[in-house]
């Protein structure tokens, strides 16, 4: 009978030890996925939600069609401007690119080469990060609706493509960016230059966010003409 009942007690004790060992091993594994979690939430918090390549055509839009305006009226964008420099987050990066030569960059930070811009982008995001201003939300590429960025692109081909359909939906919401742009940058009020460059800026970008009838968008080498030239033969 002690047999037996010894028997019995091990079987027990036996189970209780499974039993406590399973609910241990899933407190430490769900320990360690809470903590996995944490870790991945450290570096997307971290992380730089702001396309590089948008930014960049953004920048380079900015500095053919709008700046050879701006600076002719010896005129300073106010820093509220989202197209100001200094809202640029990775201005001072791209300011540290030289291309050798077709096919070839160098960083200018460590002087590494490479054949691709596309890898010199990825290096920057790996080595260089601490040259980003990540404090704020200064992604320029939040203003490529507005400034026609797909268009842009698209001029590198033969033939530019132009948006099949029209979404009144996403014209209105680009039209109205834009608009917020010029008025953020170009304040009317603040004197007859401003007024100028925002009458300019509006139809230099947000006219042609429209369904109602097709119009040219920033004509192609616009800064080599001067302003008023510029606004006549958009007006013609």
């Amino acid at each position: 009978m002690r047999r037996f009942w010894s028997w019995r007690i091990w079987v027990v004790v036996f189970l209780a030890l499974a039993l406590s060992s399973s609910r241990f091993i899933a407190c430490a594994e769900k320990y360690r996925v809470s903590e996995e979690r944490q870790r991945q939430l450290q570096e997307e918090k971290g992380r730089v939600h702001c396309s590089r390549s948008r930014s960049r055509t953004s920048r380079n839009i900015v500095s053919e069609y709008l700046m050879p305006f701006v600076e002719s009226e010896k005129y300073t964008l106010p820093k509220s401007c989202r197209l100001h420099p200094d809202n640029d987050i990775y201005r001072e990066q791209e300011g540290n690119i030289d291309e050798l030569r077709p096919m070839q960059w160098q960083c200018r930070y460590c002087k590494k080469l490479f054949r691709s811009q596309v890898y010199l982008d990825m290096h920057f995001d790996n080595r260089h990060s601490e040259n980003l201003d990540t404090s704020s939300n200064k992604c320029l590429a939040d203003t490529c609706g507005a400034l026609h960025c797909d268009y842009f692109d698209s001029l590198s081909s033969s033939k530019p493509k132009m948006q099949a359909t029209c979404k009144p939906a996403v014209v209105e919401k680009n039209r109205h960016a834009c608009e917020v742009l010029a008025n953020t940058c170009f304040p009317a009020e603040k004197s007859p230059v401003a007024k100028k460059l925002n009458d300019f800026f509006k139809r230099q970008f947000c006219d042609a966010h429209t369904c109602k009838k097709k119009l040219k968008i920033y004509p192609r080498g616009s800064g080599v003409f001067d302003l008023n030239t510029t606004l006549l033969l958009l007006m013609a």
